[in-house]
């Protein structure tokens, strides 16, 4: 394994230098420009391009719980948790076509802003300080605490100076604002995918050797005679993760309430495609779309590739520090054995990863305590400038915190990709309920809002504890159980998903019929219009639903 060299620090210092340079010349070119400033600043409102809004919406998605948690589930499961990203590339094209039209008609430039306009000031504030909460004490030190570890164990530095420099250079992206945001967001993903390729390429040339070979294409048919097992793409019951990717469950149940949660109700996401027209948003969301399909040829394939690699004895005892197996050391091990020059690039890639998602992340913290919290229970009367100013104040803020709680929370020893997924799926169901039901059923009132929230919550809480109340053995046959090893039947995590969100739709709908509606809430403007797509869309559509059927059917 290569150590970083004076020229992995070049080709780094080469990235930095680049996005800073470029970041200061958006800012001041498009300042010239500037309209309304709080438009300007949260939403950079009709600069972003078609392109710009796709590269950012990726760049903003894949950070460090990515690189090192889906590539250690890719050695640990194999190609199955692809459909995390696979299943993605659906969604957006959904979004796209039944969430974009609804929030750009209606002007909502924030999910907290939507959710009054529909159900009341009462849920809004409710769920806007949830989202807070949400985005600074779970997203926000996930993705800075994993990032910091995966640099710390490549270049050799302390944890807690790589926190502090993530932070500082994504705090200073955001203080620029979305338009600096959205267009560093393009080299972020330039670097992302060359640097990612670079290590994939790399990692199969290394699975070539073992036969002789070389390669990525060698390398390909190589790992596929030691590994197929790791290529199913559905889970079978007997499989002993199942638990994690239950069988069909992964493509049209728990799966599905996942990515349209997070893709369709996510501030963090949406807000890429707020400030531009409806034509524009979508061919963003297209493009991010097509991204999305290469995305597991760099953050699972090479886990597989370790995995094969740590089976022949070629990566020693990498992935065993302190003599047992952690499966989420496989990209970090990876990298440290790629040559000069190149680790620097891949090194770039997971920097630009990582900032790109916390940038994305505290511009979103920002926009809903600004908007939603201070201009709304604070001061109304503040002007332009005071907004933007309280902006960036509450950035500065989201990520001291977040550098502070970080090291507290245990994060590196629950795994980040599940940390995340634990905490975000106990509300995804009955936040997914809340935001469909207030766009298509104009009955739906501000009491069935409430309980979505709070209910959601419950139920999910209740069914992850049922198994120690309750013998749940008898959904065991029909899949929607699994022995757990100790005794006892747990329902899967998706599974338990989708029955959270059927209950919270069949109590909204209760609620909403029996009880007496006080007028508060606002139906949303919608007609068929709408949801007309032009012809460039539905032929990037199509393709990308053959390709998932070709996947899924040819695997």
């Amino acid at each position: 394994m290569t150590s970083f060299t004076s020229l992995d620090t070049l080709v780094f210092l080469i990235y930095f230098v680049a996005i800073s340079a470029y970041g200061i010349w958006i800012y001041w070119s498009k300042k010239r420009s500037s309209g309304k400033a709080t438009h300007d600043f949260f939403l950079a409102e009709g600069s972003l391009t078609w392109w710009a809004i796709g590269a950012s919406l990726i760049a903003s998605n894949i950070s460090a719980e990515q690189f090192i948690g889906m590539s250690g589930a890719g050695f640990r499961i194999g190609m199955a948790i692809a459909v995390y990203e696979l299943m993605a590339a659906a969604t957006l094209v959904i979004v796209a076509v039944f969430f974009m039209p609804i929030y750009l008609k209606n002007r909502i430039y924030t999910m907290p802003q939507f959710l009054e306009q529909r159900y009341g000031p009462a849920v809004a504030a409710t769920m806007a300080v949830f989202w807070l909460g949400l985005y600074v004490v779970v997203n926000l030190t996930a993705i800075l605490y994993l990032g910091a570890l995966a640099i710390s164990s490549i270049a050799g530095l302390n944890v807690l100076a790589c926190m502090l420099f993530l932070a500082v250079f994504a705090t200073v992206i955001t203080l620029g604002g979305m338009k600096v945001i959205g267009y560093t967001d393009v080299i972020q993903v330039l670097c992302l995918v060359i640097g990612g390729l670079v290590t994939t390429w790399i990692a199969l040339d290394l699975v070539a050797a073992l036969a002789g070979g070389q390669g990525a294409v060698r390398g390909l048919s190589e790992l596929y005679l030691r590994a197929g097992e790791h290529f199913n793409m559905v889970l079978t019951r007997d499989d002993p993760n199942y638990m994690d990717l239950p069988g069909m469950s992964t493509i049209i149940g728990g799966m599905l309430i996942v990515n349209l949660n997070y893709w369709g109700c996510n501030q963090y996401i949406v807000q890429r495609a707020l400030g531009a027209n409806l034509h524009t948003a979508r061919k963003g969301l297209l493009f991010a779309a097509f991204l999305k399909l290469l995305m597991p040829v760099i953050v699972v394939l090479p886990g597989i590739a370790a995995y094969a690699l740590d089976k022949s004895g070629t990566l020693g005892d990498a992935m065993r520090p302190g003599g047992e197996l952690n499966p989420d050391r496989a990209y970090p091990t990876l990298l440290a054995l790629l040559p000069a020059g190149l680790k620097g690039l891949a090194f770039a890639a997971l920097v630009a990863a990582v900032v790109a998602s916390l940038a994305g992340k505290a511009n979103s913290v920002a926009t809903i305590f600004t908007l939603d919290v201070y201009n709304k229970h604070v001061n109304r009367a503040a002007s332009e400038q005071r907004m933007v100013w309280i902006g960036r104040i509450s950035v500065v803020a989201a990520m001291a915190i977040a550098v502070l709680l970080a090291p507290l929370l245990g994060i590196d020893k629950k795994g980040g990709f599940q940390y995340i997924q634990e905490y975000t799926g106990f509300v995804s169901p009955g936040i997914l309920a809340m935001f469909l039901l207030g766009f298509y059923w104009r009955k739906t009132t501000a009491a069935a809002a409430m309980f979505a929230t709070i209910g959601g919550l419950v139920f999910s809480v209740f069914l992850k504890f049922l198994p120690m109340v309750m013998d749940l053995g008898f959904l065991a046959p029909i899949g929607f159980a699994v022995n757990n090893g100790a005794g006892s039947y747990e329902i899967p995590f998706l599974d338990r998903m989708l029955i959270v969100f059927v209950m919270v739709v069949i109590g909204m709908v209760l609620l909403s019929t029996t009880a007496q509606r006080d007028g508060s809430n606002k139906r949303m403007v919608i007609d068929r219009s709408m949801f007309r797509v032009d012809r460039g869309f539905a032929v990037g559509s199509v393709v990308i639903f053959i390709v998932l059927v070709a996947i899924y059917g040819g695997w």
